[in-house]
């Protein structure tokens, strides 16, 4: 009797797909261990100090590591699902939240709030009843920002990317109908927008007019992903877009115009371990990369990881 036999390539529960075997690749190493616990981690950015900031998301807690690995608390919410992190060009945090879950255990009463760079002065800047489960966000260079909307399902298109201008004033909507709307990443000359689809695995691309604007044929659907799960994204000072996998221990890399051209590996991911990466941040002006994950498999806790990427980070906070 014939019978199948596993080699080392489809080991795991997230094997490299076959077309993603031969891109260019490097292998992360451990930077800092957050937890000995599997705590889930995500919306890393930096600020103007250089200190890293990322988010507990169940603990509801800002955190910020250092230049020297010093880890310490900003700011503490528990129970708004904190998500996603970006700087303002004055030095203010804004923090995504998705909210706490309703009676049918979804999100959809998230909001975004700033905070002075000690974390003080809190203030609401899209509010729960707005009704969005707001997973991530970026600024563009006039102090807007585009925020995800992480509601829906692969069957429910219910999320989307919108804009808020720089007043503050009134969210626009920019890609509706999108099934967990997750990642967002503006490219460096603030013309190209992109997002990822959680729920149905896909890459946007959208070429902007101008803020909030995209032309008649300017979206489009450069990638499906195989398997789990597109989840946040950066993008780099050559426009190279890095989308991190969560549930494959990995970041897949974008040329501008949305074709995988690289990938990052976490150690241990063939064993199953630290498959849960969910974000990451390019150190602007410099290659080094740093992604957050959790290893909900192998014992090994809550991790930030380093390596780096294909071009320097983007100087300007305000692309966060």
């Amino acid at each position: 009797m014939n019978t199948l036999s596993a080699t080392d390539a489809i080991r795991g529960w997230a094997p490299i797909p076959c077309g993603e075997r031969d891109l260019a690749c490097v292998t992360a190493e451990p930077f800092f261990q957050v937890s000995a616990t599997a705590l889930p981690l995500e919306g890393p950015a930096f600020d103007r100090a250089g200190n890293l900031l990322f988010v507990d998301i169940y603990g509801g807690r800002v955190l910020r590591l250092s230049p020297t690995r010093e880890l310490t608390t900003v700011h503490a919410e528990p129970g708004q699902n904190l998500s996603g992190i970006a700087v303002h060009r004055d030095g203010r945090i804004f923090v995504a939240a998705v909210g706490p879950r309703n009676g049918q255990g979804f999100f959809d009463a998230g909001t975004v709030f700033a905070l002075a760079p000690d974390g003080s002065q809190r203030e609401t800047i899209v509010p729960p009843s707005a009704g969005h489960a707001v997973n991530d966000l970026v600024f563009d260079r006039h102090g807007g920002f585009y925020m995800t909307d992480f509601r829906g399902a692969s069957t429910q298109p219910t999320g989307g990317v919108y804009y808020m201008p720089p007043d503050g004033r009134t969210l626009q909507p920019v890609l509706p109908k999108l099934c967990g709307a997750n990642g967002v990443a503006l490219g460096p000359g603030d013309d190209v927008l992109w997002a990822t689809e959680f729920s149905a695995c896909r890459l946007h691309r959208a070429d902007l007019m101008a803020p909030a604007t995209i032309g008649h044929t300017g979206t489009s659907v450069p990638y499906h992903f195989i398997g789990p799960g597109p989840d946040s994204m950066r993008a780099d000072a050559q426009g190279n877009v890095y989308v991190a996998l969560n549930r494959q221990g990995r970041v897949l890399v974008f040329s501008p115009y949305g074709i995988p051209i690289a990938q990052i590996l976490l150690p241990g991911r063939e064993r199953n371990h630290f498959l849960r990466c969910t974000s990451l941040a390019l150190m602007p002006g410099s290659r080094e990369l740093f992604i957050v994950a959790r290893d909900e498999v192998g014992g090994g806790g809550a991790m930030v990881f380093r390596a780096g990427g294909l071009a320097d980070g983007l100087t300007l906070f305000s692309h966060q």
